[in-house]
């Protein structure tokens, strides 16, 4: 069928009205025909992620909506404790953390660092999931292992935006994280 695509003079990178290619509308197709065949749907990988981190990650949404709906737990972690949410929280996807806090994606999971979603999302400076975040109920206040806050985790790395929404949210910027130090 790809051989006749490709004979046939078809435009590979064309987008459809959602602005999905060809390539994005193969994976999404592929991914359901391999979970029509039994594919294991909590399989792991050396990293002890299954699909739907990978899924998560890489703003894959298709699979990801493919995937849930079979699985007994969204909120399982990897080798780092993270949880797919936390992959979609440092990617910055707002529509896959959407749709996994809908599937009951755990807000106030940790991972080995006790970071949670939206330090992520703070750090990486993605704004619109932090809103997300916190509209879901995500603590703006919430500590890792370090006392580092999600206001700590932007301000380290320089997401003025981010910084500043937290600000206006009433976040203590003289809270000291484990050394001392302020954001």
């Amino acid at each position: 069928l790809l051989l006749l695509f490709f004979v046939t003079g078809a435009r590979v990178n064309a987008k459809d009205s959602k602005w999905l290619t060809p390539l994005h509308r193969a994976v999404a197709s592929c991914s359901e025909v391999l979970l029509k065949h039994s594919a294991d749907v909590n399989a792991r990988d050396k990293n002890w992620q299954t699909p739907l981190h990978i899924a998560a990650a890489n703003k894959a949404v298709k699979c990801a909506e493919a995937l849930v709906p079979l699985l007994s737990n969204v909120n399982l972690s990897d080798r780092a404790g993270r949880t797919a949410l936390h992959h979609a929280a440092f990617s910055g996807h707002v529509e896959m953390v959407s749709l996994l806090l809908s599937r009951g994606a755990n807000i106030n999971a940790f991972d080995k660092k006790d970071r949670r979603a939206i330090h992520w999302a703070a750090y990486m400076g993605h704004i619109e999931v932090v809103k997300l975040l916190v509209a879901h109920g995500a603590e703006v206040t919430c500590k890792d292992k370090k006392s580092y806050t999600p206001l700590h985790a932007a301000a380290s790395s320089g997401m003025i935006s981010v910084v500043k929404y937290l600000l206006d949210l009433g976040v203590d910027m003289n809270e000291p994280n484990a050394y001392g130090n302020t954001p």
